[in-house]
């Protein structure tokens, strides 16, 4: 896909997320020019040092004009942003976001957006263990899902089929969704299995009677795989879980039902139990292997170069 989407796009929040938008569409020439802003100094200095972006000082300078303006930063921080930016958004323009949540989104932001600006939250699944601007590359949104959460069943359907347009060309696979089923879904495949990642390293750590030595040294592939998970961004992964607190205190709910009855069939001795639910759950991986969202191979789908 080829072709200018939106002439002018700001990006408020200069991290991963950010300054893969900015890779990815300059491989196809999706945007005529990329506006930024983040609020640390030393995040500026390093994206005017990229060229990711013209990089301004304020966020109401580099959303002055845009046809698109995408808030880039942890969901915790979006309503502020978007309280301060309002007055400076451009009438026509879109609205949108990369939060990993997207009803407090939506309740957090809704509020300040003019009548005049259309707010299409999306939600791109992507990302690696890695943040800041030097951590973003054009294939993140390569074969991966983005899903857009119109505001309300009000939200102008040409700014919906345009962003939807715009991650196309990014390489991102696009779904709609509605706000809070999106939040569950996200509080199954993501929000509670990091939750566990961060849990299981922490539980490794706390244990005196295994050394940091051996806990490096003799990481089987799958806790290796917690501690890539458990090194996220600690701020955005806080905000994600307070505000999306109900849908994930249920699944958590849920996974600790599951866990009580693997516990009482290694207890017990209850083989065809554990042989029953290993086989349920292996079906899954394979759908998600069929579904092309990861590959057979060893190493859970990745290369020597990225473990």
């Amino acid at each position: 896909m080829s072709g200018v989407i939106y002439e002018k796009v700001a990006l408020i929040g200069l991290g991963l997320i950010a300054s893969s938008i900015t890779h990815a569409a300059k491989r196809t020439g999706l945007v005529g020019e990329f506006t930024g802003y983040a609020r640390s100094q030393e995040t500026r200095d390093t994206a005017r040092e990229l060229d990711l972006c013209t990089v301004y000082d304020t966020a109401a300078e580099a959303v002055e004009g845009a046809d698109l303006v995408i808030l880039c930063v942890p969901v915790g921080a979006m309503g502020s942003v978007m309280k301060d930016i309002a007055p400076h958004l451009k009438s026509g323009a879109t609205l949108s976001d990369v939060g990993s949540v997207k009803r407090a989104v939506i309740e957090a932001v809704e509020p300040y957006v003019p009548e005049d600006v259309h707010f299409v939250p999306a939600h791109p699944l992507a990302g690696t263990e890695h943040s800041g601007p030097r951590s973003g590359f054009a294939e993140l949104f390569d074969n991966r899902w983005n899903i857009v959460v119109p505001a309300s069943d009000y939200t102008d359907r040409d700014a919906v089929e345009r962003l939807k347009t715009f991650w196309k060309g990014l390489g991102a696979l696009v779904d709609e969704m509605d706000a809070d089923h999106h939040d569950l879904v996200l509080a199954v495949t993501s929000h509670t299995p990091h939750l566990i990642a961060y849990t299981m390293v922490g539980v490794a750590d706390d244990l005196a009677r295994v050394t940091d030595t051996e806990v490096v040294n003799y990481s089987a592939a799958g806790f290796r795989d917690f501690t890539r998970i458990a090194a996220s961004d600690p701020t955005m992964w806080r905000d994600v879980f307070l505000t999306n607190k109900d849908a994930t205190l249920e699944i958590l709910g849920r996974f600790t039902e599951e866990l009580f009855a693997l516990q009482r069939a290694i207890r017990t001795g209850d083989g065809d139990h554990l042989h029953d639910y290993f086989t349920r759950t292996r079906s899954i991986r394979r759908g998600i292997i069929e579904a092309g969202q990861d590959t057979d191979a060893p190493n859970f789908g990745r290369g020597p170069a990225n473990t």
